[in-house]
């Protein structure tokens, strides 16, 4: 922007090339800005080229208004405004639209300040949060301390049947300390409490509201309509305590679940923006004229389950045997078509600030996987539950079948449908296969999915010595000390828990290349699905 805005000062003057700006800054067109060129008696070649040249410096500078259409991958009955009920990208997507939290998540997953300007904590368990100045409600309503303290309490009542109970548990207190100010009391210790207050779920809503249908928030944008399973509109709110945002005018927000029809939709121009495309269509929406494809690197993961407490997976060596039978380069290149990176057996992946990179990569060994096979002594059938709900796993379990018949393992491939996975086979057979969604921290991760009490612990591995380093991590606040027991906490998983995690996997969206301020953040496809606030529409 400002190299190119140099060239036009060296061809026009200064002057000049500032009026030019300002009008672009305007909305001001190739066209508009060629008049002003041949205005100034300049022949019409260069300036054709100078209005060009004018209007790619201004590209990227967002431009206000305009509506766009977008669809999700999800649409159900069960959608819901209620920031506490939310469970899925179209809910996140659209409570994203209406609700600010007090913190929000960064391309690095980092904590940043928003409707909390500030915080101090002296030992990570009394937390003093400063709210910022000026904000209201959708309604007029002033943001106060009682909002936020009846926002994060009402997680903890069991009636409020929240998916956030299980982080709400650990906070003791919410209190109003003073003038836009409120102190939080944790049961102990907890450094990530700002990354745990900047999720979804933890969205500031008005002290006692009970129906959510309104969707009264501080957000970019005010709720005009709302049909759970159909579709839903929102409009700028122009009291948005962010100045110059948001840019768009309105939001259409639908559901597809269909991913082939939602691709459709987006190269008919019945859509702006779609989430969730498969890789196998990516060359077709980057095939077709005014359509790109946006790609996001994250946490999410598909892994193989083996049970360390019945079948094959009690036994040690025959975990070994089955991690060592994944090709890995093979699965990225053809089952995720390269739109995934490594993973080695621990589920914190590259993105996230805790990844442990000196741990070594497992590599794919037939001759070790036969070693640890016979010294398990496990012969005959080992039934291998797939299902489509856990992305890839049918594909990634015919490969292990494929290598484990090089060693002489009998990998019997049971395919399950979609409907009914998560509730049926999931955490109940011996061998099968998670899909685990990107997580807003390690804590949260490591605490939701191998604490020895934890309800989604697949493999039930149970280490005593890592439920007290992920306690003792929660209340390190030396950043490097931290950053060490993580590294310890993925050695443990890697080595002895009954979990193989073959890939990272990235969310692919296709946009319309109109769409522009797209930029991933790790939570999830859609730019941790907070693109709302951030994108624009060129002219």
């Amino acid at each position: 922007m400002s190299e190119n805005n140099h060239q036009l000062d060296g061809l026009v003057g200064p002057a000049e090339s500032q009026r030019v700006m300002e009008s672009l800054r305007r909305g001001a067109s190739r066209r508009d800005v060629l008049a002003m060129f041949l205005a100034g008696g300049m022949q019409a070649s260069l300036a054709g080229g100078l209005a060009t040249m004018a209007v790619s410096a201004h590209a990227q500078t967002p431009r206000r208004g305009g509506r766009i259409r977008v669809a999700g991958a999800t649409a159900a009955a069960t959608d819901t405004l209620d920031p506490a009920k939310q469970s899925n990208q179209t809910d996140y997507s659209r409570g994203n639209m209406i609700y600010n939290g007090l913190f929000t998540l960064d391309g690095s997953l980092s904590p940043q300040p928003a409707l909390a300007e500030s915080f101090s904590t002296a030992d990570a368990r009394t937390w003093v949060l400063k709210l910022r100045k000026g904000v209201v409600f959708h309604d007029g309503k002033a943001l106060a301390p009682e909002d936020v303290v009846f926002s994060l309490m009402r997680h903890k009542d069991p009636a409020t049947a929240s998916k956030a109970k299980v982080l709400a548990d650990q906070i003791e207190s919410v209190k109003p300390s003073g003038p836009g100010e409120v102190t939080i009391v944790l049961s102990a210790p907890n450094a990530d409490l700002p990354v745990i207050l900047g999720t979804f779920h933890f969205h500031i809503v008005k002290d006692g509201t009970t129906d959510f249908n309104a969707g009264i928030g501080t957000g970019p944008y005010k709720l005009k309509e709302f049909k759970p399973g159909v579709r839903s509109l929102v409009v700028r709110n122009e009291a948005y305590w962010k100045p110059g945002k948001p840019y768009l005018d309105e939001i259409e927000f639908v559901g597809i679940g269909d991913e082939s029809a939602r691709v459709n939709a987006l190269l008919s121009g019945g859509m702006d923006l779609v989430a969730s495309v498969n890789p196998r269509a990516v060359a077709r929406v980057k095939g077709t004229p005014g359509y790109a494809i946006f790609t996001t690197q994250s946490g999410q993961y598909t892994d193989l389950i083996l049970r360390k407490d019945m079948g094959p997976g009690a036994n040690p060596d025959f975990i070994l045997a089955m991690k060592h039978l994944f090709d890995r380069e093979q699965m990225k290149k053809t089952i995720a078509l390269d739109y995934a990176v490594l993973g080695n057996d621990q589920p914190i992946d590259p993105t996230n600030r805790f990844y442990f990179a000196g741990l070594p990569q497992r590599a794919f060994d037939p001759e070790k996987a036969k070693f640890h096979l016979q010294k398990s002594g496990i012969t005959g059938k080992v039934p291998m539950v797939t299902s489509p709900a856990a992305m890839y796993s049918t594909e990634i379990a015919l490969l292990l079948q494929q290598a484990g018949q090089r060693i002489g393992l009998d990998l019997d491939v049971k395919r399950m449908p979609a409907d009914g996975y998560w509730s049926n086979h999931w955490l109940t057979n011996p061998v099968g296969f998670g899909n685990v969604n990107p997580r807003p921290s390690a804590d949260t991760l490591l605490t939701q999915f191998f604490k020895s009490d934890a309800a989604w612990n697949e493999s039930r591995w149970k280490s005593a010595q890592f439920d007290q380093l992920l306690l003792a991590s929660r209340a390190e606040t030396d950043q490097d000390k931290r950053k060490q027991m993580y590294a310890d906490m993925q050695t443990m998983i890697h080595q002895d828990a009954g979990i193989g995690i073959p890939l990272f996997l990235a969310s692919i969206d296709g946009h319309s290349t109109r769409l522009k301020g797209l930029s991933p953040i790790p939570l999830g496809g859609l730019m941790g699905y907070s693109f709302a606030e951030h994108v624009w529409v060129e002219a």
